[in-house]
C-alpha cells in the first residue's frame, strides 16, 4: 500500500531564508562522514529504547542488549547483493540434496530415532521432514551464523529500505532475550536468523519451545528443543502429519498447462481423470485429498502434484525451490529415489537483468509483473501465463530466453 501524500499550496520563502538554508546544507555537507552518520544511528537508537519500554522489556536487558551497537556495514551489502544470474530449478535443487547430505541426514535420523519419535507423538510431524528442514536451513547445525543478532537486525531495522519489519524483528529479539532464551551476545545470519533452523526472532518469540524440560528455549545446544520448536511451527502452521509433500507426476500428452497453478485445487481422482500418473506411469493413489499441479522448470522441466503439507512448508519459507527441496530431501532421507525427469543438456539461467527487462516488457504490454525487481514471483509467473495464452504458447508461467525475445521482438517462443 503506497504512502498517501496530500498536495499543499506552495509558499515562497524570502530570499535570506533560502540563502540561509543554502549556508546549512553546505556545513552539514562539510561535516558529512563518520560522525555525521553516528548521530541519527544513535537518535533512531534512543527513539528505539523508548519504544522497546513501552512493549514491557526491562531497561537492564536493553542496557545490556544494546550496549556499544554500531551499524554494520557488511549487513548492509548483503542485504543489497543481487547474485547476478537466478537459479534455475536444477542448479538449486542439485546445490541443496546432495548425496553427502542425504547420507549425513539418514545417520542422524538414525542417531536421534528416541528423540524424532517423541516429538512426533508430541507434535505430529514425520521425523524426515524435521531433518530435511535442519539440513536445508543450517547443514545439520555447522553454520548457525556469524553475525552479531542484536547489530544485524539494528543495521537493518535503522536502514530505510525495510525498516517496519526488521524493527520488529529486534523487538522480538529483546523480548524473547528478556525471558533468559536467547544470550545477549547470540550470533546468527546477516539478515537475524537463528540457530539450528534459522528462527526469525518474531518466529522465536511465537513458536520456541522447551522439550528438555530446562525453563529456557535453546536454538543452538538442545537439540530436544530445536525439533521440538520446528515440529511447533509446522503444526501450528496447518501441516498433516498422516501426509507427504507431494509427488512428481508425468502429464499426458496435449494436457491443458492453465491447470498447472497453485490457485488451481483438484482432488487426485479428478487429476486421474484428466489423465495425470505418478512418472513411472502408474495411476495416483486412491485417497481423498486435494492437490495443485505445479511446473517449477516449464512444461520441459518435472511435473509435481503438491498437497497440503507442501503449502506448509511455503509459510515457512515462500519459494517454491525450497519447498520442493524440503521434500525431495526428506523423502530420499527414507529410501526415495532421485527424480526421474531428466535435466537438459543446456540449461540456461537469466539474468537479473533479463529479469528486470522481462518484467518492464511485461508490464508495458498491460501484463502486470508487479515492480521490476529480477526476482520471478507469483505476480510475474501470472503475468507470463497471461501472455503465453495470449500469444498461444504453452502456458507454464515458466521465464526463460525464448519467451525474452519474443517480448522483445526478436523471435523466439
Amino acid at each position: 500500500m503506497g504512502i498517501k501524500t496530500v498536495n499543499r499550496p506552495t509558499v515562497r520563502k524570502p530570499w535570506w531564508t533560502v540563502l540561509a538554508l543554502l549556508f546549512a546544507l553546505l556545513v552539514l555537507g562539510a561535516g558529512h562522514g563518520a560522525a555525521a552518520q553516528e548521530q541519527p544511528f544513535s537518535k533512531w537508537l534512543r527513539d528505539l529504547r523508548r519504544d522497546a519500554l513501552a512493549y514491557g522489556i526491562k531497561s537492564s536487558v536493553l542496557d545490556a542488549a544494546l550496549k556499544d551497537v554500531t551499524p554494520i556495514e557488511r549487513v548492509l551489502e548483503l542485504d543489497r547483493r543481487q547474485p547476478e544470474f537466478t537459479l534455475t530449478f536444477w542448479k538449486y535443487l542439485n546445490g541443496r540434496v546432495t548425496e553427502g547430505r542425504v547420507k549425513l541426514g539418514r545417520e542422524l535420523l538414525e542417531k536421534h530415532a528416541a528423540l524424532f519419535e517423541k516429538v512426533w507423538r508430541r507434535y505430529g510431524v514425520q521425523p524426515r521432514f524435521l531433518v530435511a528442514f535442519w539440513g536445508l536451513e543450517s547443514n545439520f547445525g555447522k553454520h548457525t551464523g556469524s553475525f552479531p543478532l542484536i547489530g544485524a537486525l539494528a543495521t537493518l531495522a535503522h536502514d530505510e529500505r525495510r525498516s517496519e519489519f526488521f524493527r520488529g524483528e529486534l523487538i522480538a529479539a529483546l523480548s524473547v532475550m528478556s525471558r533468559g532464551d536467547i544470550p545477549f551476545d547470540a550470533k546468527a545470519s546477516w539478515a537475524g536468523a537463528m540457530g539450528n533452523v534459522q528462527f526469525m526472532p518474531s518466529s522465536y518469540r511465537d513458536f520456541a519451545v522447551d522439550f528438555d524440560g530446562d525453563h529456557r528455549r535453546d536454538l543452538w545446544n538442545s537439540l530436544p528443543d530445536v525439533f521440538a520448536s520446528a515440529a511447533n511451527y509446522l503444526s501450528r502452521s496447518g501441516w498433516r502429519g498422516d501426509k507427504t509433500w507431494g509427488r512428481e507426476v508425468k502429464l499426458p500428452s496435449g494436457f491443458n498447462l492453465e491447470l498447472a497453478d497453485m490457485k488451481i485445487r483438484k482432488s487426485l481422482a479428478e487429476w486421474q481423470r484428466l489423465g495425470v500418473r505418478r512418472i513411472t506411469g502408474g495411476n495416483l493413489p486412491n485417497v481423498n485429498i486435494d492437490a495443485s499441479l505445479i511446473l517449477p522448470a516449464g512444461f520441459n522441466g518435472p511435473a509435481f502434484l503438491v498437497y497440503q503439507n507442501f503449502r506448509t512448508i511455503l509459510v515457512w519459507n515462500r519459494s517454491l525451490l525450497y519447498a520442493i527441496a524440503v521434500g525431495h530431501l526428506a523423502d530420499r532421507l527414507t529410501g526415495g529415489k532421485p527424480f526421474l525427469t531428466p535435466r537438459p543438456e543446456n540449461e540456461v539461467a537469466l539474468s537479473r537483468f533479463d529479469v528486470m527487462d522481462l518484467q518492464r516488457r511485461l508490464n508495458a504490454k498491460g501484463f502486470d509483473a508487479g515492480t521490476p525487481d529480477g526476482v520471478i514471483g507469483p505476480k510475474t509467473r501470472d503475468a507470463i501465463k497471461s501472455f503465453q495464452i495470449r500469444e498461444k504458447l504453452p502456458q507454464d508461467g515458466y521465464p526463460n530466453a525464448g519467451l525474452l525475445e519474443r517480448l522483445r521482438g526478436t523471435g523466439g517462443s
